[in-house]
């Protein structure tokens, strides 16, 4: 693999602010490369680096899956019950017979806060709504509880972030407590993820990267605007925990190693679910992509949201863990790209 010429791509981009962020690289114990790029805080021109812990965004749909399946691992949990059993959902348009497997796997048929698929901002939603006014889970509800559903539970794929706002309430139902607390015992400190948390960017946080992303006049950066006033200021079960790029590649490896969940729930969790569209398939928070022979070519989760892009992707074949993390949108997914662009080349 030609990580030198990865690095002089990421370098030259980082030179046009077309990049910021952290790439890590790595096969069991050894890191084949780590580098950071850009500033992690424009304000006070402090450098992108490894141990800056950044916004995940999507990526934390991972860590609420491997949660609830936790629960059904010691019988807490059903996964097949309608959440209506479990959860107050009097006076709202959810459909109470949605499943918590189908909230995971995104065939709950729910209506989202910001439907992604039909090109809806989720920005939008905080025009005429502070976004301090949203910190528990529940909070969230009132964005999505009473619009019209896609399709009934089962009878289609939309990826929905709100099903994984209700995977939250379940788990805090379930177990009866607050779903932050919660996943950064089970999950966050039993894969050794000790850098990550969901930290509230109100506070005073050391080491947490600022979400930027450019103003542009066709491709020219003219400004940078600041995500503060884009989404709520502390994360939530469908995103916006903080991770360092090496504690995403612990939690993809405490996956595979059985840490987290028993060795037939790790297999199903591993397993692709349901086809979402041509040539990616959905799990429990990952996303899988098939090589002909029906192999798993790779799996991973990405995250974007304004300011924020993500990427924690697992290579079978080679053995590869690969981590990015942004706090920027603008030129992440390029990196992506190019990420797998070399991987595959070798």
């Amino acid at each position: 693999m030609d990580f030198a010429a990865l690095d002089t791509w990421l370098t030259e981009r980082a030179g046009e602010e077309r990049f910021s962020g952290v790439v890590l690289i790595r096969r069991g114990d050894e890191t084949l490369f780590e580098h950071g790029y850009g500033l992690a805080s424009r304000r006070w021109s402090v450098p992108n680096a490894p141990d800056i812990r950044y916004d995940t965004a999507s990526i934390t749909k991972v860590v609420t899956a491997i949660a609830a399946l936790r629960l059904a691992d010691e019988g807490r949990l059903d996964l097949d019950r309608p959440i209506g059993e479990i959860i107050d959902l009097d006076g709202t348009a959810i459909a109470p017979g949605a499943t918590t497997r189908q909230l995971l796997t995104h065939t709950s048929g729910i209506a989202d806060d910001a439907d992604e698929e039909a090109g809806e901002s989720y920005e939008a939603l905080w025009v005429d709504k502070p976004v301090y006014s949203v910190v528990d889970t529940r909070d969230h509800l009132p964005n999505f509880a009473y619009r019209a559903p896609n399709f009934a539970p089962g009878e289609g794929c939309r990826y929905c972030n709100s099903g994984y706002v209700l995977a939250g309430l379940v788990i805090e139902e379930s177990t009866g407590t607050p779903y932050r607390d919660h996943v950064r015992e089970t999950v966050l400190d039993r894969a050794g993820m000790t850098d990550s948390g969901f930290f509230d960017r109100r506070g005073p946080e050391p080491r947490v990267a600022e979400g930027w992303d450019p103003l542009l006049d066709g491709e020219r950066v003219t400004g940078w605007k600041q995500n503060i006033f884009s989404y709520p200021p502390i994360g939530s079960p469908d995103g916006g925990m903080y991770c360092t790029v090496g504690d995403l590649v612990r939690l993809l490896r405490a996956i595979r190693e059985e840490r987290l969940l028993s060795p037939a729930r790790t297999k199903e969790f591993l397993t692709p679910q349901v086809l979402h569209s041509s040539g990616v398939w959905y799990g429990f928070g990952l996303e899988f992509v098939l090589a002909p022979d029906g192999s798993v070519r790779h799996y991973y989760k990405d995250g974007g949201n304004v300011g924020v892009c993500s990427l924690m992707r697992h290579y079978p074949a080679e053995g590869l863990d690969v981590a990015m993390l942004s706090n920027a949108t603008y030129g992440g997914g390029a990196a992506i790209k190019e990420i797998d662009r070399v991987i595959r080349a070798s």
